[in-house]
């Protein structure tokens, strides 16, 4: 099949099946003589599993290093595994500084409703926005 009938089955743009090839997750697949690339169902398959990864939120180098393990006739399970638990600890970590930011962030809507549009002059550019903690 070609690239488009490829893209509708895996559920993604032909575009993005491009940069995955450019970028070197997805091997360069087979072309015909024109130069139409022609896809499989097992390269199919990957590019669903690419598709899946990202949303995901796994990184493309580690997608790529997990395709490549994969196409090598390796069980990629360690580094998916490793991948994980590092992608759910950033994750942790970013809630972590999210929630702080929100705090930060209520504290500030609270000062603002309660200081008039003037205060203080100077060469304070918003003085919601530079008030200390």
């Amino acid at each position: 099949m070609r690239i488009g009938e490829a893209a509708r089955e895996a559920g993604v743009e032909a575009s993005a099946i491009r940069f995955y090839e450019e970028s070197g997750v997805l091997p360069e697949p087979e072309r015909t003589d024109s130069g139409y690339r022609v896809y499989h169902d097992d390269q199919v398959d990957l590019i669903r599993f690419v598709k899946r990864a990202r949303s995901l939120g796994i990184p493309l180098d580690d997608v790529r290093q997990i395709v490549d393990l994969r196409t090598q006739g390796q069980a990629p399970c360690d580094v998916v595994r490793t991948v994980i638990a590092r992608e759910a600890a950033d994750i942790e970590t970013r809630i972590t500084e999210l929630q702080g930011l929100r705090q930060e962030l209520l504290r500030l809507q609270a000062l603002a409703d309660e200081v008039t549009d003037d205060w203080p002059a100077g060469s304070c550019v918003c003085h919601i926005v530079e008030s200390s903690v």
